[in-house]
């Protein structure tokens, strides 16, 4: 759900937002939206690739995963602040993360889609992240039991690639990772 545009939002502004309860609040190009809580599935996506990356990251330890609510600052002139299910970043941007949020560019964003969040995810977000310089995203739709993923080229996201039920998942960023989907996906 987006708000009708009256001002550009300042990060203190943003800042005195409620936490928690039925929205999350996200400020893309100047925009406030909110979306509302997620479904059981979604959550349970969620936490199945949280699990599957958070456990490989204690093995392996090249980083820190974060699952929402989790505010990714971009920019802050102009505002651009996102609220990504899942987010990775590695040691090398570790000073990225402060007591508050992260402020920066993660190395790995992941969204999984829901009904009110699907065109927003698709095109606003890829775009933004995108523009930021975010290395890797996917996007995981729970209806159709895919992961697409982009990967930064040239300062542009490559075409997705689609990764479906029955395959395996594993990331550059993330060596050694390797993340069958048919355990992402519940029954």
């Amino acid at each position: 759900m987006k708000t009708a545009r009256i001002k550009e939002w300042t990060y203190e502004e943003f800042m005195t937002l409620p936490e928690g309860g039925p929205y999350r609040f996200e400020i893309i190009d100047g925009e406030l939206f909110m979306t509302p809580s997620p479904t059981p599935r979604h959550q349970k996506i969620c936490g199945n690739l949280f699990l599957s990356i958070g456990t490989f990251l204690r093995s392996n330890p090249l980083g820190e995963v974060f699952a929402a609510p989790c505010d990714v600052v971009f920019s802050r002139t102009p505002l651009q602040v996102a609220d990504p299910d899942l987010v990775f970043v590695s040691k090398a941007h570790a000073f990225i993360v402060t007591e508050k949020n992260i402020q920066g560019v993660p190395d790995l964003l992941v969204e999984v889609l829901s009904p009110s969040t699907a065109a927003n995810d698709r095109r606003v977000k890829l775009s933004l992240y995108e523009r930021s310089g975010v290395p890797e995203y996917w996007i995981v739709d729970p209806q159709t039991e895919t992961v697409e993923v982009f990967r930064l080229s040239g300062g542009r996201y490559a075409d997705g690639m689609e990764f479906r039920k029955e395959d395996t998942l594993d990331s550059p960023l993330l060596p050694g990772l390797t993340i069958p989907l048919s355990e992402v996906f519940p029954a």
